[in-house]
Order: structure tokens, then C-alpha cells, then sequence
């Protein structure tokens, strides 16, 4: 369960491309699950919502951070490149620095809220 009020970092690339908490969690599936569609599946999204947000991702960065081989009697999957592995280990830490940095701040918003949620 998510608690409230929350921050989220966001890392924009540029006005169309960004990396954030649903982007990492579904490379942080793959890395989990060696698929796409099985990473995809554990947040509730589509194979195609899955692939183009890994697409989206793998186009804007020098090299790949997902590589999948097709399916089929050998099987199949999806794993994180070297440098896919190293951008998901990036935003967690940013991403747990800048709760760190906001903690304080958050917790006394959450007392000045009207209603608790």
C-alpha cells in the first residue's frame, strides 16, 4: 500500500521522453522476470504497452538496455543489457536519495493535510 502525500522523481530526457518509477519498475521486472510480457503483467499492462515503453527507452540511450530474443520452442525472453543495469541502479539511487532528502518535509505536510487518506 502506498502511503500519502508521496514524492516521485522523474527524469526528463526531453519534453517527450522521460524515465521514472513505472519505467524502472518495469526494467527492474525484466530483470526479475526475464520477460517483458511477464514484467508487463506484474503491473497491470499490456505486452504492448510493455514492449513500446522498453522501445521508447532503448532508442533514446546510445546503446540498448533491453535485449529480448523471440519466442518459441527455444523460448525465449528478455534480460537487461550491461547499461540497462546500470541506469536502473542510477534512478534507485536517485530515486532513494531524493526521498531521503524530501522525508522531513513530506512527514510534516502529511500533518498539515485536512483529510488522511
Amino acid at each position: 500500500m502506498t502511503a500519502y502525500p508521496q514524492a516521485r522523481l522523474r527524469i526528463y530526457f526531453d519534453a517527450q521522453t522521460m524515465l521514472g518509477p513505472g519505467k524502472a519498475d518495469l526494467l527492474q521486472g525484466i530483470q526479475e522476470t526475464g520477460s517483458i510480457a511477464a514484467a508487463g503483467r506484474r503491473m497491470g499492462m499490456s505486452y504492448k504497452r510493455a514492449w513500446t515503453l522498453v522501445d521508447t527507452l532503448n532508442h533514446y540511450f546510445r546503446q540498448p538496455l533491453v535485449i529480448s530474443a523471440a519466442g518459441g520452442k527455444a523460448g525465449g525472453g528478455a534480460s537487461l543489457t550491461p547499461l540497462g543495469i546500470e541506469v536502473l541502479a542510477r534512478y534507485r539511487h536517485m530515486q532513494e536519495a531524493t526521498e531521503r532528502a524530501v522525508a522531513e518535509d513530506v512527514a510534516r505536510l502529511s500533518e498539515l493535510i485536512a483529510v488522511q487518506a
